[in-house]
């Protein structure tokens, strides 16, 4: 059964139908995030599993992924790694490459924002197919980052990327889905 604030924070979700393309039902946060009691909800409810726990840093995907991280990185008193499209970042990176449905794209980070066996969370607003997370994960352990979880707001299950992203070992944790 789901509380009254995950009923919130599910009615302050935007859908809009047909973007980016036809049959797409797109769940956008914009409107969670101008609202700012629904906001620290999701921002607090995150956090949550974390207090008292060391957490070096979080790392959010670009770019909401960047929104909801550097939030949680505050209440948590941790440091922030962007995790950024191709060539956005002005240091030395490292980069990995990823499928999307319509081709590759590759993600970067700078090669000295984690240390080995730093305990990262990994951020983003929703988690579909899980192929971008799946990616970011690749690219944590690249550097020796020792995972905790990855959080989402929104899940879409029938997409399975909760699914792909158990499966690398890493616990998953959103707040609502839609399916």
């Amino acid at each position: 059964m789901e509380s009254d604030a995950l009923r919130e924070i599910r009615d302050a979700i935007r859908t809009i139908p047909d973007y980016p393309k036809p049959g797409v039902m797109f769940r956008d946060i914009t409107t969670l995030l101008g609202n700012a009691r629904v906001f620290r909800s999701v921002v607090d409810l995150l956090v949550e599993p974390w207090l008292g726990r060391r957490i070096d840093r979080v790392a959010g995907i670009e770019a909401r992924g960047f929104i909801l991280g550097g939030a949680i990185a505050h209440q948590l008193s941790a440091g922030f790694v962007p995790i950024r499209k191709k060539g956005k970042l002005p240091h030395t990176t490292v980069r990995v490459a990823y499928s999307l449905e319509y081709g590759l794209d590759e993600m970067e980070m700078h090669r000295d924002a984690v240390v080995s066996g730093e305990r990262i969370i990994l951020v983003d607003d929703l988690i579909a197919t899980g192929g971008t997370a799946e990616a970011a994960v690749k690219l944590l352990r690249t550097l020796g980052a020792e995972i905790l979880a990855a959080c989402f707001i929104v899940d879409l299950p029938d997409l399975g990327g909760s699914a792909r992203l158990e499966a690398l070992k890493v616990p998953v944790r959103t707040l609502v889905a839609f399916r």
